[in-house]
């Protein structure tokens, strides 16, 4: 038996199933990423013109004005992740469902706004643009957050059973999904 020069024999390779079922879960979970992205994205425009439209057009004070839009971005990515990125999870529990979306995107408010109080108040960096920068920071260090809370707790993924019994007929004429495929959906989501 040739071992080479290092005496070692070469790792063998993954079998091909094992990489399919890798690759599926690495597309699911780009794809789950590009959707909280999208929505994410949206509701950051309308966290910052909510913002900005508050803080021009009345007297509040910079933090107030961003937790009114903060509020309204809260409302917006709601309907967005419920209908959009997290359509095909579990919708049993929606009274838990929302009560604890809404106990995350209230961390994640004070996170956001703590960024932009320290930097308004702390450091008294309050221009408008200094405003809008650190507004926008805080709105990155909170989507972290909300991200794993969402997915995590908020919009839970269904159990392997259900997902393959009440699947039925997916998009575009494919058939339901093999229990094997339904748990490494399943599977990508926790």
């Amino acid at each position: 038996m040739d071992r080479g020069s290092s005496g070692h024999r070469p790792a063998p390779a993954a079998p091909p199933a094992a990489r399919g079922a890798l690759l599926r879960r690495v597309r699911r979970a780009w794809r789950e990423v590009a959707k909280f992205g999208a929505v994410g994205g949206a509701g950051l425009l309308v966290n910052l013109l909510v913002f900005n439209l508050v803080r021009h057009t009345t007297g509040l004070q910079v933090v107030r004005a961003s937790v009114i839009a903060t509020i309204v971005s809260i409302v917006f990515n709601y309907i967005g992740f419920r209908y959009f990125t997290y359509r095909d999870r579990d919708k049993s529990g929606r009274t838990k469902e929302l009560t604890l979306f809404l106990l995350f995107s209230a961390i994640g408010l004070v996170i956001e706004n703590g960024v932009l109080y320290l930097a308004t108040y702390g450091f008294g960096w309050d221009s408008p643009i200094q405003s809008n920068v650190f507004k926008f920071l805080g709105i990155g260090i909170a989507t972290l957050f909300r991200f794993w809370s969402y997915r995590s707790w908020v919009f839970r993924a269904l159990p392997a059973h259900d997902t393959a019994a009440g699947a039925g007929p997916l998009p575009g004429g494919a058939a339901g999904r093999d229990a094997a495929a339904a748990q490494a959906r399943s599977d990508a989501y926790r």
